[in-house]
């Protein structure tokens, strides 16, 4: 009996699989407004970056699209010396994986795969904008996971006690 569970349990995992297909660029933009004024000013600029993920599935045989996006803006006081977007997006096979399994490999393991693409994107872009080379820091995708997860379950909380 304990033999047949342990063989049902590696069977169902050997059908559980999450495979990148294909890498893409979806999407790039960059703008400078505040050139060619901002070259003659001290390069201290104030980095913002803002991270965003969201996927869908694109057939009916277990294969996904995972878009990255990531927008960088540079500001030196209060002009804005460049904002740079890039959306970096793969397509994934998920294979053997529901709901929140499928839900947590999508929200980590995808957009830590692409996140070394796009920030040699928005390298690239940066420094043939004329500005110095921007090299973002690593992301910890699954903290930030857990993150919006309890953050969602508190607002979801809240709601259902203010009604």
């Amino acid at each position: 009996m304990a033999e047949e569970q342990a063989a049902a349990a590696q069977g169902d995992q050997a059908q559980q699989s999450f495979a990148l297909q294909r890498i893409y660029t979806k999407d790039v933009s960059f703008e400078s407004p505040g050139t060619p004024n901002v070259f003659r000013k001290q390069w201290q600029p104030a980095i913002n970056v803002d991270l965003n993920t969201r996927s869908e599935a694109i057939d009916d045989e277990g294969n996904f699209e995972v878009v990255l996006t990531i927008t960088l803006t540079a500001k030196i006081e209060e002009e804005t010396a460049y904002l740079v977007e890039v959306q970096q997006a793969g397509i994934f096979l998920v294979t053997g994986l529901e709901g929140e399994a499928a839900r947590l490999v999508m929200g980590t393991a995808a957009p830590t795969i692409l996140f070394p693409y796009a920030r040699e994107n928005i390298d690239s872009l940066c420094t043939k904008g004329g500005f110095p080379p921007v090299m973002l820091a690593p992301v910890n995708f699954e903290a930030l996971y857990q993150q919006a997860m309890t953050q969602a379950q508190a607002e979801s909380g809240a709601s259902t006690t203010t009604q």
